[in-house]
């Protein structure tokens, strides 16, 4: 069959849906990933070595109407001349354009919502999809009208295995801090400020427990340098990066995750059995993260923070509490490893399989 796969936006939205992409090409499908050409999707892509369209999607905003008219007449011109057999959509304001242009040559459209609460654009497009997969089961609620399918989240190939770094001691407590693949400033500056504090706490304590301390942190482009130089001149032994190439690796070396609760970030965490604080992006529309963050809160699997409550200090605290309870670490991580769904792209690619005309 001829598949497309529009995903983007975020690599939130990208990563899940290169699994998928990957998952049909291995059972022999023609899948081409249609992406919408923003720069931060570029160190995301280049895991992708198959076909690729760029549909030039913009963010849903009146200021951007020419821009998203211009898409969807492009994504039409594609769309009459590949003629696939069935259109997965990822969510997003990338997912609009494509799902218009499936529809007006009868192209079978299936949706896919990361989180807990519909975005806009799944929101609106699910009236035109055949069926709609979800991460978490309560979503159905909010899509009472659709055929919903309870499949998770697929995470990107390998995050689940990798290595810890061999350059870390092996006694440190490591924690890794990430706002996505985009950094997040506020969490940037909260998580390295509280981290010198931390430091300054365990040499306090004497005994060398200030070096067993080992950060690693994805800022974001924008943010890279000064957070590394925050690191030095408080000599924590750091790895930092906008963005960060081995997730794998860094993951599997935390005991300790601070990160925005987008629904690939805790899935991520879920596969590889992570203990995280998850700080909500507060901007983040209809306040989705926080209810990812929710979800994953209550089934003991993490602890959420609110953005707008805790300050450096405070965080601190947080980290010190987790570096003298490895017991309650532990507790976490089995807890958020039973949320894992490490079949999610098979499922999801059945759900494509099934809906294709």
């Amino acid at each position: 069959m001829k598949i497309v796969v529009a995903c983007g936006g975020t690599g939130g939205h990208a990563f899940p849906g290169l699994a998928v992409a990957e998952e049909l090409r291995s059972r022999g499908h023609d899948v081409t990933v249609w992406e919408s050409g923003r720069d931060v999707e570029s160190s995301v892509m280049r895991s992708w070595d198959g076909k690729c369209f760029s549909t030039h999607a913009r963010q849903l905003s009146f200021k951007n109407a020419f821009g998203i008219l211009a898409s969807i007449f492009r994504c039409k011109r594609e769309m009459r001349r590949e003629r696939p057999d069935v259109l997965l959509a990822m969510g997003s304001y990338s997912s609009l354009p494509p799902v218009l242009a499936a529809r007006a040559y009868g192209v079978p459209v299936v949706l896919h919502e990361a989180n807990t609460v519909p975005g806009r654009a799944v929101d609106f497009l699910s009236r035109h999809a055949k069926a709609i997969a979800i991460s978490f089961a309560v979503t159905a609620n909010h899509l009472r009208s659709s055929k919903t399918v309870l499949t998770g989240l697929p995470v990107r190939k390998g995050i689940d295995q990798g290595k810890r770094f061999d350059f870390i001691p092996p006694d440190s407590f490591t924690v890794f801090i990430t706002g996505g693949s985009q950094g997040a400033h506020m969490v940037n500056c909260l998580a390295s400020e509280a981290l010198v504090l931390v430091k300054e706490e365990l040499d306090r304590r004497g005994d060398g427990a200030g070096k067993r301390l080992y950060v690693i942190h994805q800022t974001g482009l924008k943010d890279e340098g000064a957070v590394m130089a925050t690191y030095a001149q408080a000599a924590i032994p750091a790895r930092v990066h906008g963005f960060e190439k081995e997730m794998a690796d860094a993951f599997a070396s935390a005991d300790l995750v601070i990160a925005r609760a987008g629904a690939s970030t805790c899935f991520e965490l879920a596969a590889c059995g992570k203990p995280a604080l998850l700080i909500p992006l507060p901007s983040a529309l209809r306040d989705h993260q926080h209810w990812n963050a929710d979800a994953f809160a209550s089934a003991g699997a993490a602890d959420e923070g609110i953005q707008a409550r805790l300050n450096s200090r405070a965080l601190a605290r947080y980290i010190i509490e987790k570096f003298d309870n490895p017991a309650r670490l532990a507790r976490m991580a089995s807890h958020i490893r039973s949320l894992a769904v490490p079949d999610a792209a098979r499922r999801v690619a059945d759900l494509v399989e099934s809906m294709a005309r």
